[in-house]
């Protein structure tokens, strides 16, 4: 990231994190840009900003790129214009300001980060499993790929369904699954997580 970032500023080019799932606590930190040390020139966010109890999406950029903007509009144009029918809606605000509360008063960032080392130790446990290709995470979120059965996202969608009816919900991306815990999970809930994903994966295999 270091090195984008450099390359970034030697070319005049313009460094866009979209944290629209990294930011808010999901790697322990506000966002990305504070895990990686590393600054961009703007920031889309959305999700977690209302905790997806309403739709809100926000962009950040900074004081240059505004400036840039506004500096060149006509005198009576309003400043950094977004047109969207949805802008500013009142319920999407009031719950982006409710949940922002509840992220300080609650700390959940700080909670995230103290669980980061516990879930992505007990996911790397899977990948021992014969139908587990490789495993990723950082923060509180982790990809689990599965061996292909041959047919691209085939097996994923089969163990979606599997793990849910036992009583697991992960989300698969083709055959990655994607697990991410609420902030407010403990170590016994990611034991379970992990537990579950394990013993859908040994009943597919021994269905085979």
């Amino acid at each position: 990231m270091e090195k984008i970032r450099e390359i970034c500023t030697k070319h005049g080019f313009l460094l866009v994190f979209d944290e629209v799932i990294t930011g808010f606590g999901r790697m322990g930190t506000a966002f990305a840009t504070q895990k990686f040390n590393v600054k961009p020139d703007i920031i889309t966010m959305a999700k977690a900003l209302t905790n997806g109890a309403i739709p809100m999406g926000g962009v950040a950029v900074t004081d240059e790129i505004y400036n840039t903007v506004t500096d060149a509009a006509p005198e009576d144009a309003i400043e950094f214009f977004h047109g969207y029918t949805y802008s500013a809606h009142p319920a999407a605000c009031a719950a982006g300001i409710a949940t922002q509360k509840i992220y300080q008063s609650e700390g959940l960032f700080e909670r995230a980060a103290a669980l980061e080392d516990y879930f992505l130790d007990a996911v790397w446990t899977l990948q021992d499993h014969p139908l587990v290709t490789d495993v990723r995470g950082i923060g509180l979120m982790a990809g689990v790929e599965l061996v292909t059965d041959g047919v691209a996202g085939h097996r994923g969608v089969q163990m979606q369904k599997a793990m849910f009816w036992n009583g697991l919900h992960v989300k698969f991306t083709g055959d990655n699954a994607i697990i991410a815990p609420a902030f407010v999970a403990e170590r016994k809930h990611v034991d379970e997580i992990v537990d579950k994903f394990r013993s859908s994966l040994d009943a597919a295999l021994e269905a085979k």
